[in-house]
C-alpha cells in the first residue's frame, strides 16, 4: 500500500462552495470525501440541506451523506465512529480523504478538540422520544431549564433536535458517568490538514440568496412537508420559516426574505465559531480556490 498523505479537512460558511471544491480537490488527490454536515447525514432532505447532487456523487464516492433515516436522532460521538470507520476504509485502499462540512462541532469532535462526554443510555433516550412525541418545543425546552438552566440557555427553544439531545444526557446522569475517553484523529494518530476557505461577505450573500431561489423553486416547501415537523433533522436552518409558511402565518416573498435571514445568521455563526478553531488554516478568498489548496498541500 502507498504512503497515505494528510486527511484534507474542508469547512467554511453554509454555501460557500465547498461541496464543488471537495469534488475538483478529490479528483485532483485521487481521494473519496466524507461529510462533517450535521444535516446533510440524513436522506430525503436534499434540497433543503443541500446535500452533494447525484452528479457530484458520481464523480467522486461519498460517505455520510444522505445516508440516516430522517427520523432518527444521531449525536457527535456517533458521528465520529463512524467517520473513522470510514477513514479507516478509505486509506485500506489506497485513497486519500477529504473531510467537507460547515458543522464545526463534528470537525472538532473529530479532530479530539472538544469533551464529548458520556453516550447516552437507551433507557433515558426513550423516555426522552416518549416526552418529544406528546409535547412541543417550548415544553420541552421549558423542562431543560428546570434542570440545567445554564445549557437550556444555550439552545434556541426551537431547537428541538439539540434540546432532545441535551435531555437525554441529563436523565443519562451524565455528571455521575466516568469519563471516556473517545476516538479521534489525534488518538489514532491520523495526520491532518484543516483548512477554512474564505469568501467574501458580499459574495457570500449573493450565494445565499442564490441558494433559497434554487431551494424554493426546486421544491423545498414540498420536502418541508414530507419530512414533517417532528424529525430531528426538522431543525435545520428554512425548515422552521417552511413550517410557518405552511401554517398560513407568512406570504411566500415573507417565507424567503426570512430564510435568507436565517442563513445569514447561519454563516455568521459558523465564521464565529471557526475564529476560535485550533490548528485552522486560512485561505483568504481568491480566485482560484483549487490552486490556493493544492499549492497549500505541496
Amino acid at each position: 500500500m502507498r504512503l497515505i498523505e494528510p486527511l484534507l479537512l474542508l469547512t467554511g460558511e453554509t454555501a460557500s462552495g465547498k461541496s464543488e471544491l471537495a469534488v475538483t480537490l478529490a479528483e485532483r488527490l485521487d481521494a473519496e470525501i466524507i461529510g462533517a454536515d450535521s444535516r446533510q447525514i440524513y436522506r430525503e432532505m436534499p434540497i433543503g440541506t443541500a446535500a452533494p447532487t447525484p452528479e457530484q456523487c458520481l464523480r467522486v464516492p461519498h460517505h455520510l451523506v444522505s445516508w440516516l433515516d430522517p427520523y432518527t436522532s444521531y449525536s457527535a460521538a456517533m458521528y465520529v465512529e463512524d467517520a473513522l470507520q470510514a477513514i479507516h476504509a478509505i486509506h485500506a485502499r489506497g485513497k486519500r480523504v477529504i473531510v467537507v462540512g460547515g458543522t464545526g462541532f463534528y470537525i472538532r469532535a473529530l479532530c479530539g478538540d472538544i469533551d464529548l462526554g458520556p453516550e447516552v443510555d437507551g433507557q433515558a433516550r426513550a423516555r426522552v422520544q416518549r416526552e418529544v412525541a406528546l409535547h412541543d418545543g417550548e415544553f420541552l425546552h421549558e423542562w431543560l431549564s428546570l434542570r440545567n438552566p445554564q445549557r437550556a440557555s444555550e439552545i434556541a427553544s426551537t431547537d428541538r433536535y439539540r434540546i432532545t439531545r441535551a435531555l437525554e444526557t441529563m436523565l443519562a446522569g451524565s455528571q455521575t458517568q466516568a469519563k471516556r475517553i473517545h476516538p479521534s484523529l489525534r488518538l489514532y494518530q491520523i495526520p491532518y490538514r484543516k483548512i477554512w476557505i474564505q469568501t467574501e461577505r458580499e459574495e457570500l450573500a449573493r450565494r445565499i440568496e442564490c441558494r433559497v431561489d434554487h431551494m424554493l423553486s426546486n421544491g423545498f416547501v414540498e420536502e418541508a412537508e414530507r419530512i414533517g415537523v417532528h424529525a430531528p433533522a426538522a431543525s435545520a436552518v428554512g425548515y422552521p420559516q417552511a413550517f410557518a409558511y405552511l401554517a398560513g402565518q407568512m406570504t411566500l416573498a415573507e417565507l424567503r426574505a426570512m430564510m435568507v435571514r436565517a442563513t445569514k445568521r447561519y454563516a455568521k455563526r459558523q465564521a464565529t465559531w471557526l475564529r476560535s478553531e485550533p490548528d485552522l488554516t486560512i485561505i483568504p478568498p481568491c480566485a482560484d480556490r483549487v490552486a490556493a489548496v493544492m499549492q497549500l498541500l505541496s
